[in-house]
This record gives structure tokens, C-alpha cells and sequence, in this order.
């Protein structure tokens, strides 16, 4: 909120790609092909335009509505394309799965308050969420589809992408390159965190099928909605914290009904 999104996205997007490279050098990270590197770097351009978004609308406005909004996007892309390609989860899974969906919307909905004095109308912040729950969605389905044999890489070909893509942006638009000083380490921070989801998502991908994944790391917005009440005392409402338990009920039918 105090600095200019594109700064704090470059920041972010560098700490990221650091931290990728240290990775790298330490796990000796696979062996890609030309098309891991290929769908990593699509991923990282699909990734940046949701962050990018994302990043906007929770400067411009409410947390608790554009954090959840855009992750019910994020989650349906990469669903849909897992029962496309023919995984078939079990029951209990399924019944999780539509729980973490319905506590995603629970999470989603706020109580009313006054946003005349917000930077960003309803109308403003939704576009911004399902515009972040699209480049999220589809950065989730390039992942995915990259083999295992790639190790991180695609992770750091996909940060490697974004870094000068939002380089000539800035410059183009005469935008300031770095945020302001008293928010450099929390851009960093978040760089680093978001590269480390990052990673952790494509392991997990690897590992389970890609409709189950995907509604377990939509729950994201369970904690941003629960910072944005402690550090900003954005209000917690009523429908907000059963969400939170509906989302604790469907991690677990999950988790219980994985192969």
C-alpha cells in the first residue's frame, strides 16, 4: 500500500530467483528438457501477471475479498484441466475437495462496510482477483505439466522470465524499479516465501493428483484474511471463520482419501 506494485513485484520477483539459483547449486535440481524449461518460462510470465494483480488489489483494496476471490479462480483452472485429462479422485477426496471450494467462498464473503474512502470500488477488486486467479491458475496447469526429470528448474526459468519482463515494463512506464526503503525487506520476504510455495506446489503436483492439489493451495486466503484482521483489523466476519473450519473438514477428507 505504500509503494508502487511493479517495484514490489521486481523485488520480489529477484529475491525469487536468487533463492532458486542457491537451490540449484545445493540439490543439483534434475536434468530439464527444452520443453520443461519452455512451459516454466510461460508459467513465470502467467505467474507475474497474477501477482502483479494480486498485488494491486490487495494495495487498492480489501484483503479479506480479493485474496479469496482470486484464489476460487486459481483453484477451478487447474480442477477442470485435472478431470479433463482423466484423474478421477476418490469420493471422500471429491467431498473435500468441495469443501476447501466452499470454504474458500465462506472465507470470500465480508461483512459490509463503508469503501467510499478505499482506493478501489466491488467492481475494481473483483476484476483484479479473477485477472490474479487466471495468471495463477494457469501458471499452476504449466507446472504441472513439466516431468519430474526437471527437478526446480522450471521454477528458475520461469523467475529467470519474469525478472526482465518486469524490468522493461518499469522502464517502459518510467516506474520506479525498487519500492520504498522501509518496505525492501518486506518485498523481499515475500519474494522469497512466494518462490518457496512455489516449489513446494510443483513437488506436490509430482507427488498427488493435480484436482486435489490445486483446492488445498487455493486455501491460501485463510491466512491472508487472518493477517489482514491482526495487522490491518480488517473485520473477521461471522461467514469468514466458518470457512476456516470448513476448510480444516476438507484438508483432512483429503488427505484421508489420497492414494
Amino acid at each position: 500500500r505504500r509503494s508502487q506494485t511493479g517495484s514490489v513485484v521486481l523485488t520480489a520477483q529477484w529475491a525469487g530467483l536468487l533463492l532458486g539459483l542457491v537451490w540449484l547449486g545445493l540439490f543439483a535440481s534434475g536434468k530439464p528438457a527444452p520443453v520443461d524449461l519452455t512451459l516454466g518460462a510461460c508459467a513465470g510470465v502467467s505467474n507475474v501477471v497474477g501477482v502483479a494483480a494480486l498485488y494491486r488489489g490487495l494495495g487498492a483494496g480489501r484483503m479479506g475479498v480479493v485474496a479469496p476471490i482470486s484464489a476460487v479462480v486459481a483453484a477451478g483452472i487447474p480442477i477442470v484441466w485435472g478431470l479433463v485429462r482423466g484423474e478421477r479422485p476418490s469420493v471422500l477426496s471429491l467431498v473435500g475437495v468441495g469443501l476447501a471450494l466452499v470454504a474458500v467462498v465462506l472465507i470470500a464473503h465480508s461483512a459490509e462496510e463503508d469503501v467510499r474512502d478505499k482506493a478501489a470500488s466491488w467492481t475494481v477488486e473483483v476484476a483484479l482477483a479473477i485477472a490474479a486467479g487466471i495468471g495463477f491458475g494457469i501458471s499452476f496447469v504449466l507446472y504441472a505439466e513439466t516431468s519430474p526429470d526437471s527437478g526446480f528448474w522450471p521454477v528458475v526459468a520461469a523467475r529467470a522470465t519474469a525478472v526482465p519482463l518486469v524490468l522493461v515494463t518499469l522502464g517502459a512506464t518510467h516506474r520506479a524499479f525498487l519500492p520504498n526503503r522501509g518496505d525492501l525487506p518486506t518485498a523481499l520476504g515475500a519474494g522469497l516465501l512466494d518462490v518457496t510455495a512455489t516449489a513446494l506446489l510443483l513437488v506436490a503436483v509430482r507427488q498427488e493428483l493435480v484436482s486435489l492439489v490445486a483446492p488445498v493451495s487455493a486455501l491460501y486466503p485463510g491466512f491472508t484474511v487472518l493477517l489482514a484482521r491482526v495487522v490491518l483489523a480488517e473485520r473477521l466476519a461471522r461467514e469468514q471463520i466458518a470457512g476456516l473450519a470448513f476448510a480444516l473438514c476438507g484438508l483432512v477428507l483429503i488427505a484421508i482419501g489420497s492414494p
